[in-house]
């Protein structure tokens, strides 16, 4: 007689790190242009930019992490994912890629930022804007996850490096244990 699999969890541990990167930017970006004298918007703007990278970062990790994490339930024997908060709503395919949308625009116009408030060039890595939009596909795929019962009705997309199962989960295992879902960004090339 064999056991009954009980079922793998939605979220391996992500949510308390994951921090909302629009609000965040939104309500910094409304500080810095709350003055009128361009240098005190320049200071402003010094003083945040390491702070939106950095939650930019951890969103960028918290997506890695996500097809990461997808990779190893995929590659599970068919069972029920649980805690899924998705499962049953009603889907929206606006709202679900309203965040990477939000992001890709972001790496647009921060650079055009740094080079304006501080003269600095600066750019994002071109496998960042290619993960947002492995990562928007990942969602649309699997219809923000409302569908999603059980490992088998996860759907990757194509450019997803899916043979990597273990590493996948050490990595996830990882940056949870560390609280840092930012060290992911690190291996975007290890799933896409």
């Amino acid at each position: 007689m064999t056991d009954k699999l009980k079922g793998l969890e939605f979220d391996p541990g992500f949510a308390p790190y994951i921090l909302a990167f629009q609000g965040t930017v939104e309500y910094l970006y409304t500080d810095i242009n709350r003055f009128k004298n361009f240098s005190q918007k320049k200071i402003k703007f010094f003083q945040y930019n390491k702070k939106i990278l950095e939650v930019f970062y951890n969103n960028i990790g918290f997506y890695v992490g996500c097809l990461m994490w997808a990779v190893y339930l995929k590659a599970q024997p068919e069972q029920e994912i649980l805690s899924n908060p998705c499962l049953g709503a009603e889907y929206n395919e606006e709202e679900n890629v309203l965040d990477t949308r939000y992001m890709l625009n972001f790496t647009e116009l921060f650079p055009k930022d740094m080079k304006y408030f501080l003269g600095q060039a600066f750019g994002f890595e071109p496998e960042i804007e290619k993960l947002i939009k492995v990562y928007e596909e990942f969602l649309v795929l699997n219809k923000g996850f409302t569908e999603t019962k059980l490992t088998s009705d996860l759907k990757l997309p194509n450019s997803v490096k899916s043979t990597e199962i273990d590493l996948c989960k050490t990595l996830v295992d990882k940056s949870i244990k560390e609280g840092n879902l930012a060290i992911l960004k690190d291996e975007i090339n290890k799933i896409i």
